[in-house]
């Protein structure tokens, strides 16, 4: 696990950017797996914006999506498909045809989620992933808790992670409380792996993914695991 230490969150931002764009140059036609939340904002306007003046392209690229509010129609503001086109889509040139996000209205969540890792298997796999981390340990939706799901789930949201998320909604009773996530075993298959990790409340998230232990109450940890992990923070995530 390669871990590197920012100023700031602007500066993480560049250095991911920097290395996502290392990827596409690499590879055209690259998949992407992409995390929402304010943590890869800035990421994102730097791709858009490198985009935009012809220094990478996106449109041989497939993209998917960690997770989505259930149930939450796409076009609902606060919908992870909504804040994916605001942020990043409607800036690049991708074909928005080739980006997934979990189906947030899905009749049979099971279902839909064995349909949406058969088509990240068929797609090659994620080349690169980017993940946020909750204040719990949570990457993507999953929670901390006993047990973790392997695949793409339905699951239930903590109080954490609602209080966390109330914020973006006029009310927390608006939050709701249950999402569709990638499961971790969805995650791990990723060839790289990059996390952010930004302001002083990811602090002790943080330290327990850098000790030596590995818990399913801090989901994060099991990144130790994963040959590729670079983690990027900035120095209120890592001194606290």
């Amino acid at each position: 696990m390669r871990v590197i230490v920012c100023e700031n969150a602007q500066e993480v931002a560049k250095e991911a950017a920097k290395i996502f764009a290392a990827q596409v140059y690499m590879k055209p036609n690259s998949v992407l797996g992409l995390a929402t939340g304010s943590t890869p904002v800035g990421m994102y306007k730097i791709l858009a914006d490198m985009n935009k003046n012809g220094e990478i392209s996106f449109k041989d690229c497939k993209s998917f999506n960690l997770d989505e509010y259930y149930p939450l129609a796409p076009t609902h503001d606060q919908s992870y498909r909504y804040f994916m086109n605001v942020n990043f889509f409607d800036h690049i040139d991708i074909d928005k045809a080739n980006t997934r996000v979990p189906d947030g209205l899905a009749e049979d969540p099971a279902a839909m989620g064995a349909e949406y890792d058969a088509a990240i298997d068929a797609a090659g796999g994620v080349d690169i992933q980017v993940l946020g981390i909750g204040q719990n340990g949570h990457i993507a939706f999953n929670e901390p808790d006993e047990k973790l799901v392997a695949g793409t789930h339905l699951t239930s949201l903590t109080e954490s992670t609602i209080n966390a998320n109330a914020r973006f909604f006029e009310k927390k009773e608006d939050v709701p409380t249950q999402a569709v996530t990638m499961g971790m075993a969805s995650i791990m298959k990723a060839k790289t792996i990059i996390l952010l990790a930004t302001g002083k409340a990811k602090h002790d998230a943080v330290k327990e993914l850098l000790d030596d232990k590995i818990t399913t109450s801090n989901p994060a940890t099991l990144l130790k695991l994963h040959p590729n992990t670079i983690i990027i923070a900035d120095k209120d995530a890592y001194n606290g």
